[in-house]
């Protein structure tokens, strides 16, 4: 529960997020006016409807460019980012921003200026936002919620007084670009975008039981002598993800269905299919860090009295932070949700939004999805699927036209309309890797859920066409006879040079990847062997320089008083998995990384989270999540960058995942780093690669119980220091399911294999196979 004891103020900082995955709320709890502004995900500016738009691709051919910095690069070592950018980049044309949907107010009159009791809280368990108060010796109730069943924004408004519930519904936009229609219950707003001509429609209705429902000829809905009132909202536009065109059907049709079909219901029912959906994706992982938070501490004062985890009010909020990170991604991204999570999520209140509201490539969309599947919430990672999907149309063209190469490519960030190119800011223009780094959330998600026909018909196609263009436009190093990346550049950071050591190691983990999924597959043996000949002959873009850092560069170019939010040159060891713990690569990430410092923005700070935790170093991970909470946290719990940046949330969500649970090297390394700030705690839900779900329970930072769940026969090797001592392993099984017939039996010895603090088990599918210390 986040709550606070006044109205928020300010969006950014202080309003509460609902959201069902494409609409999104953010709610303020006023006394005299209450103010939800919304969002619709596909709102987006730009795009085809405006002239001249190019996707990013060069509008007219550049013979010889490319080639012109690559031997620039060679003979002098590196290019400086502004040449690069003149030479390869161009101005946006159409790029276009996500938009505000606009606002409905609420306002109430006669409202006092102070109330008694006054309450705005978000309960994260249960997707709602509500508001109580006593006024005149009357309590006031308010709550809203954002249904993905129904697909409809919900509100009441109650009293404990009979008929004391009035006030007047209006709808307010930045843009000029709409109409608004109140008729009998109904308000509807219809307009379309002045930049692309997008098409918007939404609609509201209102119930009054026990009062009237009034429309105002000024587009407004009032409300007089209710017992209470509810509302519906509704929201669409004629956006489609399909290139080139980007438009599908008008949004009327689908609009008023939602609104109409939701206006029938008992507001109840409503409730409680929110609820129980809701709680289908958030119960099912938790989190106790033996954190007490005190009974009446509002939310913003619990942060700010946060000093570091040193109290059970500190562990509290960590709990508090994680459970949130969860919900957030509930809220933002939903199966056929037309769009994954933004930089906002999916919560914007402006037209003009920071970077344009979009989807940065070079780590901010990939960062929101780091939570998904450790925190047992795979489903939110559809819209991300086809997503990606969906730009390999547009990444071919970019790749055939720019390039001269197969397969797809994407650079450092993009819109919903297809944009695969480039744009002309120096340091952030240029990374043809992105596709090959969402590639590996597509292999990532098979590696959880071992779904081979997910495998085969979505992420092999995607994965084997983004490693087609680096087969294609790889080049050997006159240094050392090796295929690097050139013209290559660290984000956002130093000189253009060859081989830059981020986009080695995301070259060389889509080709592992790919590899791997094809032997799976039993596909393209011919393509396997070309591949696999390029990675024998690929740069890895691991080296350790001359102070034992890991080099940023091929070439050793790093300062170690450079203390730069980006510390991309190790991805080989998070998200990568190139590096693993207890070798030179991994001391040589550890002074790359001391070196830096734990400064930072929010998603850098996040980042690094990963890093230590995948370096087994838990207090130092703990840290910079203490650096999260104290510097880079707005009150209402949202991460700023500054401003706010949603990636930050889902981070570091993702680097507590990392602290409790490991599986990326093949075993299910249970609590590789955790810190002694939490020396007793619980977690259930966890999910490990392999399609296994991991419940633990830890006393005095030790292992004391882990239960494994397999999804599916095989072996699982489970590291822990709890095979330290004496344990005892049984296999247990749900004998009232499909499983019976099998004459499975419950509690029963499990056989395992013993080495060196390592058990090798031979699981079968739907058994819980649980390990307990003897002591």
């Amino acid at each position: 529960m986040l709550w606070y004891d006044r109205p928020a103020e300010e969006w950014e900082s202080q309003a509460l997020p609902i959201g069902n995955g494409t609409l999104g709320a953010t709610v303020f709890g006023g006394l005299a006016r209450e103010r939800i502004q919304f969002n619709e995900k596909t709102l987006w500016t730009g795009g085809p409807g405006v002239p001249g738009y190019d996707f990013g691709d060069w509008r007219e051919p550049r013979p010889g460019a490319l080639e012109a910095v690559q031997r620039r690069i060679d003979e002098d070592g590196g290019a400086d980012p502004a040449e690069v950018a003149a030479r390869l980049g161009q101005a946006r044309t159409g790029y276009g921003a996500y938009q505000t949907f606009g606002d409905l107010w609420l306002e109430f009159p006669g409202a006092p200026g102070t109330a008694d009791g006054y309450r705005r809280e978000l309960d994260i368990r249960n997707a709602m936002a509500t508001v109580v108060y006593t006024t005149q010796g009357t309590r006031h109730q308010r709550e809203f919620f954002a249904s993905y069943p129904d697909r409809v924004i919900a509100g009441r408004l109650s009293a404990d007084r009979p008929g004391a519930v009035g006030f007047t519904l209006r709808y307010t936009s930045p843009r000029a670009d709409h109409r608004v229609v109140a008729e009998g219950a109904r308000l509807t707003v219809r307009g379309a975008l002045a930049e692309g001509g997008l098409r918007f429609e939404a609609q509201v209705r209102v119930a009054a039981p026990g009062g009237t429902v009034t429309a105002g000829d000024d587009g407004t809905l009032t409300v007089a002598g209710a017992d209470s009132a509810w509302f519906v909202l509704a929201a669409g536009t004629d956006y489609a993800d399909t290139h080139p065109g980007y438009r599908g059907a008008d949004p009327h049709r689908a609009v008023t269905e939602a609104v109409d079909a939701a206006a029938r219901e008992r507001y109840p029912s409503l409730v409680t299919r929110h609820v129980r959906d809701h709680r289908r994706l958030f119960d099912r992982m938790s989190l106790d860090l033996g954190g007490q938070a005190p009974a009446e501490e509002p939310t913003d004062r619990l942060l700010a009295r946060y000093t570091g985890g040193d109290s059970p009010a500190d562990r509290e909020l960590e709990t508090l932070y994680v459970a949130y990170g969860r919900y957030l991604l509930i809220a933002s991204s939903r199966p056929d949700s037309p769009l994954p999570a933004n930089l906002q999520g999916l919560w914007n209140h402006t037209t003009a939004p920071p970077w344009s509201g979009d989807y940065h490539t070079n780590i901010n969309l990939q960062m929101n999805y780091w939570p998904a599947h450790p925190l047992a919430l795979a489903e939110t990672t559809e819209p991300l699927h086809r997503f990606i999907t969906a730009l390999r149309a547009p990444g071919r063209r970019s790749a055939r036209r720019m390039f001269g190469a197969r397969g797809w490519v994407v650079h450092n960030e993009t819109n919903p309309y297809g944009f695969t190119g480039v744009h002309d800011w120096p340091t952030a223009f240029w990374f043809p890797e992105a596709a090959a780094w969402l590639a590996h959330h597509l292999h990532e998600h098979y590696r959880f859920t071992l779904d081979t026909g997910y495998l085969r018909e979505v992420a092999y196609p995607a994965m084997r066409e983004a490693a087609e263009f680096w087969l294609d436009t790889l080049r050997t190093d006159p240094r050392d006879g090796t295929l690097v990346v050139t013209p290559s550049y660290s984000p956002e950071h130093g000189a253009f040079t060859a081989g830059a050591s981020m986009s080695q190691q995301i070259v060389h983990g889509l080709f592992t990847a790919t590899l791997e999924a094809a032997r799976e597959l039993g596909d393209d043996p011919a393509f396997r062997d070309h591949l696999q000949r390029a990675l024998d002959a690929l740069d890895p873009g691991l080296r350790i320089g001359s102070w034992g850092q890991l080099r940023e560069w091929k070439d050793d170019l790093d300062d170690p008083d450079d203390d730069h939010r980006h510390a991309s040159h190790l991805f080989a060891l998070h998200p990568g998995q190139q590096i693993e713990p207890d070798t030179p690569w991994a001391d040589a990430a550890r002074v790359s990384l001391d070196a830096r410092g734990d400064g930072g923005t929010g998603w850098s700070k996040a980042w690094k989270v990963n890093f230590w935790a995948r370096l087994r170093d838990g207090d130092r991970a703990h840290r910079l999540l203490a650096e999260q909470l104290m510097h880079s946290t707005l009150p209402n719990l949202w991460d700023t960058h500054p401003p706010f940046q949603i990636d930050g949330n889902f981070g570091a969500a993702a680097g507590v995942a990392e602290m409790l649970l490991q599986s990326h090297h093949g075993v299910v390394d249970v609590l590789p780093a955790l810190p002694g700030r939490w020396p007793d705690g619980a977690a259930r839900g966890l999910r490990a690669r392999g399609d296994v779900t991991v419940d633990l329970l830890w006393r005095g930072g030790r292992a004391r119980t882990i239960a494994l769940t397999a999804g599916r026969d095989g072996a699982i090797r489970v590291r822990s220091g709890l095979f330290d001592a004496p344990y005892a392993a049984y296999d247990t099984y749900d004998t009232t399911g499909a499983a019976a017939a099998t004459g499975a039996t419950e509690g029963r010895e499990a056989a395992v294999r013993h080495e060196a603090g390592t058990v090798t088990l031979a699981a079968l599918g739907g058994h819980t196979y649980t390990f307990t210390t003897r002591d």
